[in-house]
Formats: C-alpha cells, sequence, structure tokens
C-alpha cells in the first residue's frame, strides 16, 4: 500500500533540462566515476528509440542553446555530476562545453539507435587507454541497473538504483497505481501533512521561475510571451484558460531553450511538471476564498492522476503525455479546486482524453511550448465543462463510462496502437538530420 507521500517522493523530483538529455548524460558520468582522470578515447552510446526522439533535438542547460545526444554524453563525462541525478549537469560551464563540443567534433562520440528497443534504455560505454567502463540506465530515467569496468560488473556501488525482482521502485508504484479507482487515489489527497504540502510548494516555486523567466526574455520559441501580448493588445482575453496558456507554455519556452533552471518534473518529466502544477496556480488567480492548503492539495491530486495515467500509457510513446496525462492530471486538480466531486472530477479526466486523446510526441523541442499551451488551456476548460453538468458520454469514441476503463483505452492506444507511428515519427526526424 502506497501513500501519497511515497507517490511524491516517487514520481516528483526537480529535473534541469529536457530529461532524455538529462539521462544520457547522467548514465555517462555514472560510467566516468569507474575510470581515474583523464580524456576518453571514445564514448558509445546505446538508445531506445523513445531515448533517441526526446534527447535529439531539445537544447541543453548551460550550452547557449546548443543541442545534440552525443554533446550530452560528452558533458556528462566531463562536468556530469551522478550524485545529483536529473540535475547532473548543474555544474556545466564554458570550460567543460568547450572540452565537450571538441570530442564530440574530433568524433569520439557515438549514438546508436536500438530499434527494438522498447520504454527507456541507454547504455553508455567510455574507453579510456586499457580501460572500459560501462553504465545502463532502465526503467526510469534516473534508474541505474548496471555498472561495469573493464567487463566485470560493480556492486553495492552508491549510484545503483535499489531494485526488487528486477523491478524499480516506480516499476511497482506503476502497478499499484494501476490497481486503483479514481475515488481511492482522491482518498489519498485528504492524507498530505505540512511536509507533503510544502514539498509541492516547493515544486511551485521551481516551475513559477521557469515562466517569469520565459515571460520575461522571451526564450525558446516564444509562447507564452506572444500570448501574454496579444492579451496586452486586446486581441484575446485574459481568462482563466489564458491565465494558465500563458504561465505553464512560458515555463517551456525557458526549460527547452536549456535555461539554467530546474522544473519540478512529474511522472519523469519536467515538461509533464509544468502542466500539471501551473495551469491550477494560474488558475487560482481568478478564484476567491480559497487557501494555499486547498491549492496545494489540487496540484497533489495533479500529479496523482498524472502518474496514474503515465502508468497507463507508458513513460514514453507516440502519445504526449503532457496532453494526455499531465493535461488529464491538472483537469482533475482544476475541478477538485472549484470544489468539484467525484463525478465532475471523473468527467473532466474523460472530456480532456476525448479533446487530446490524438495528440503526438514528436520528440522535445522548443514547439513543446506550444502543446503544452494548449494542454493546458484544455485542462482548465475540461474542468469546466464537467462542473457545469458537460462529460463526453460512452458512447464517444475512446471514452467509457468510468475514467478507469477511459485510461485502459487511453493505455491500449499508447502501448499496442501507436508503435509503427512512433517508427514512423523518428524516422521523419531522423531522416531530416541527413538531408
Amino acid at each position: 500500500m502506497y501513500t501519497i507521500k511515497d507517490i511524491l517522493r516517487i514520481q516528483v523530483a526537480p529535473a534541469l533540462g529536457c530529461t532524455e538529455p538529462a539521462a544520457v548524460a547522467l548514465c555517462t558520468a555514472a560510467a566516468k566515476t569507474l575510470l581515474s582522470d583523464g580524456e576518453p578515447d571514445s564514448i558509445e552510446l546505446w538508445l531506445s528509440p523513445n531515448i533517441y526522439k526526446n534527447a535529439f533535438a531539445v537544447a541543453i542547460p548551460g550550452t547557449n542553446g546548443a543541442k545534440g545526444i552525443g554533446l550530452a554524453a560528452a558533458l556528462g563525462f566531463y562536468a556530469g555530476d551522478p550524485a545529483r541525478k536529473l540535475e547532473v549537469l548543474e555544474p556545466v560551464n564554458t570550460e567543460s562545453l568547450a572540452k565537450a563540443q571538441t570530442l564530440v567534433a574530433s568524433g569520439k562520440v557515438a549514438v546508436n539507435l536500438l530499434e527494438d528497443r522498447t520504454g527507456i534504455y541507454i547504455r553508455s560505454t567510455l574507453k579510456a587507454g586499457s580501460n572500459e567502463a560501462e553504465a545502463v540506465i532502465k526503467g526510469t530515467h534516473d534508474n541505474l541497473i548496471a555498472l561495469k569496468r573493464n567487463g566485470q560488473p560493480v556492486k553495492d556501488h552508491p549510484l545503483l538504483s535499489l531494485t526488487v525482482a528486477d523491478k524499480s521502485e516506480a516499476d511497482q508504484l506503476e502497478g499499484f497505481l494501476r490497481s486503483r479507482t479514481l475515488e481511492q487515489l482522491l482518498v489519498l489527497v485528504e492524507d498530505m501533512d505540512d511536509e507533503d504540502l510544502q514539498f509541492v510548494m516547493r515544486g511551485v516555486e521551481c516551475n513559477v521561475k521557469l515562466a517569469e523567466h520565459g515571460l520575461a526574455f522571451h526564450d525558446g520559441l516564444g509562447v507564452g510571451g506572444t500570448l501574454e501580448r496579444l492579451t496586452r493588445e486586446g486581441l484575446t482575453c485574459r481568462d482563466m484558460i489564458a491565465e494558465a496558456r500563458i504561465l505553464t507554455s512560458a515555463a517551456s519556452d525557458a526549460r527547452m531553450a536549456g535555461v539554467k533552471l530546474p522544473a519540478m518534473s512529474s511522472a519523469g518529466s519536467g515538461n509533464h511538471g509544468l502542466t500539471a502544477v501551473l495551469p491550477i496556480w494560474a488558475v487560482r488567480t481568478h478564484l476567491h476564498h480559497l487557501t494555499d492548503k486547498n491549492v496545494l492539495k489540487a496540484i497533489g491530486l495533479s500529479h496523482i492522476v498524472t502518474a496514474y495515467i503515465k502508468a497507463h500509457t507508458g513513460r514514453l510513446s507516440a502519445v504526449c503525455g503532457c496532453s494526455v496525462a499531465a493535461g488529464a492530471g491538472a483537469a482533475a486538480g482544476v475541478a477538485y479546486l472549484m470544489g468539484g466531486n467525484l463525478a465532475h472530477i471523473a468527467g473532466a479526466i474523460k472530456n480532456l482524453l476525448s479533446d487530446l486523446a490524438g495528440v503526438i510526441c514528436d520528440g522535445a523541442k522548443a514547439s513543446c511550448s506550444l502543446k503544452l499551451a494548449t494542454a493546458a488551456g484544455t485542462a482548465v476548460q475540461a474542468a469546466l465543462f464537467s462542473l457545469h453538468g458537460l462529460a463526453v458520454g460512452e458512447r464517444d469514441g475512446i471514452v467509457a463510462l468510468t475514467p478507469e476503463q477511459t485510461t485502459r483505452n487511453m493505455g491500449q492506444i499508447s502501448t499496442k496502437g501507436m508503435i509503427e507511428t512512433d517508427r514512423t515519427i523518428l524516422q521523419i526526424m531522423i531522416d531530416k538530420q541527413f538531408s
């Protein structure tokens, strides 16, 4: 039996930059701990398609917008601190960036695609003189499952994840979540104590800082800043939906541009964390007589629902998790915040999934901010519709009578129905690289 405290501890954590290049850097930095200081003769990576897709075109923090899977690995070697997990690249500076770029330019970093691998998988092998070191991450972005030095397993290393029967803690939690009903998940929120509320507030502070940076500096694609300007010029109205879209997309603008500020992630993704948290935080400014505790409990529910849906759809897939998972989490949180009952929250989730089920994931990049703007606005709309008696019925498409079966249907689409779509998306991206 898991508590809300367990879910927050396992599913919610700070992450610096996009989690896929961070995971590549983490894997390489972990392997580096098995070698003495010095220059590598080579770094070779083997990646699952979803890791490859999401690390392909996104800016790396601390690099002034530089991109590349090989560069992420090289930065992990020269500057990565594996003890920091998904904040592994925090120590990156001008000197380490120059070294990493030189290593990549010399052709000493090779990236291999493991076409038949599913989920999260990264293997990084370093060679330096007569020594070789290898690290493997699997299942979740920071789940380091194996280390080898010169072909021999290294055991009892402090970086190695604790596993039970080959299942990570996150895997075990996901099994628990899949067995729960929405009503049972909702009960968990009522057990949030002051420590939980303070932790959730830390996440709000992290994600709001990213949004403030995006609005101040128009980072990345500048979606948040543009939406704000449209309201300032009177071309659109700054209502509750617009407020959520502005704040959430501005944070994604900054994060996808590689701004060196951490996001509080949710279900293994920083952009999921932005979507799960910021629409609810934005909505509160349009509501009266709310306590901070109400808002933070709503965000807690959002994290739970996000994790619940990701437990069905998988960590990475052809479906945009920011839309269908974190978007549904935010919709549930907004409905809860506005006094909705179980039926209203269920309706909000079903409305959101009916609306955004077809949004594809074509990798992490600057234009993710557009999808986060859509997810944030639709989450608020889905909640408002449900609170006013509009809920998609079970005869419509993938929507079922219950939110639980609707989520299972979404999981089938993600894990079975979209496999070929995912391959096609990745092939288009690879073809662009060499065109």
